[in-house]
């Protein structure tokens, strides 16, 4: 019995601190409180069943005709009971809700997902939590508070750091999708890539997950554009999947800031080998 209890409380999420939970406004504890209990249990079953089978379904009808995959078997093939780190460029709103579309009709595995978050809107009024409903199926979580002006927010992060290592630690089909970049890449050249930032480095280093790199290029900002696109003759859309990053090098390494920028220009460089693979089979004029 006192096993079974165990087990029960080690899979219990954890509690943001009272100092930690207290920087926040009343909204953004709100959204955040109904964001949590959304991606746990019954809730998060019934969300990820929406996902596979609404929200894929209107993704792929806005982009089938441009759609390209490739190395989706490197996905296929990982280790379901162990968590899956998807780290990809960052060029368009819609990158990661195009791979999870591309990951529920051209898989069979199974899967939890979790993007992290910039809490800014998301977060911060309920419009935000409307389109974290309606575009992710509230699977935009945790959220971190990033803002220069929020900088007194930051005590927050601690928690959502503990919170995101957690889920990259332990959980049979979770897949989670990170930017190491940070943000979105503006620069007009589809292969350029911003630096990458230490924390992905300093997760990785404390939960080991699987880490797959893909590369997206094709998708735009304007929605509209996007979707009439599919029938227009838009750009093509191209996600590459990368194998699993081999991190032996790096566990061993002290956990430090120099260690987490490694692991991350590390995770950058894979990103961009995909995207010279896609530069060698589409050119422009495509």
């Amino acid at each position: 019995m006192s096993s079974a209890i165990e087990k029960t409380e080690r899979k219990l999420p954890l509690e943001p601190l009272p100092e930690e939970i207290e920087v926040l406004g009343p909204v953004e504890r709100a959204g955040f409180r109904l964001t949590r209990r959304m991606n746990f249990g019954v809730w998060k079953r019934l969300w990820t069943f929406s996902q596979r089978h609404i929200g894929s379904l209107w993704i792929y009808l806005a982009t089938y005709n441009l759609m390209n995959v490739f190395g989706i078997e490197n996905v296929e093939n990982a280790d379901h009971s162990r968590p899956l780190l998807l780290v990809a460029n960052h060029r368009s709103f819609f990158d990661m809700y195009t791979v999870s579309s591309v990951l529920f009709r051209r898989t069979t595995r199974p899967m939890e997902l979790y993007f992290p978050v910039r809490a800014k809107f998301f977060y911060t009024s309920p419009a935000g939590w409307f389109v974290n409903l309606v575009m992710g199926w509230w699977s935009m979580y945790p959220p971190f508070f990033r803002e220069a002006r929020e900088a007194e927010k930051r005590e927050f992060d601690k928690f959502s750091l503990r919170e995101l290592t957690r889920i990259c630690s332990e959980g049979h089909g979770h897949i989670i999708g990170f930017h190491p970049e940070g943000k979105r890449n503006l620069n007009d050249d589809p292969y350029s890539l911003l630096p990458a930032q230490p924390g992905i480095g300093k997760i990785i280093l404390a939960a080991r997950p699987q880490v797959v790199p893909v590369f997206i290029a094709g998708l735009g900002n304007d929605l509209p554009k996007q979707i009439m696109g599919n029938w227009t003759g838009g750009e093509k859309i191209r996600i590459w999947f990368g194998e699993a990053i081999d991190l032996t090098e790096f566990m061993e390494k002290p956990d430090r800031l120099r260690t987490h920028k490694e692991i991350a220009d590390h995770l950058m460089e894979k990103i961009g080998e995909l995207g010279e693979k896609d530069r060698e089979k589409f050119s422009v004029s495509d």
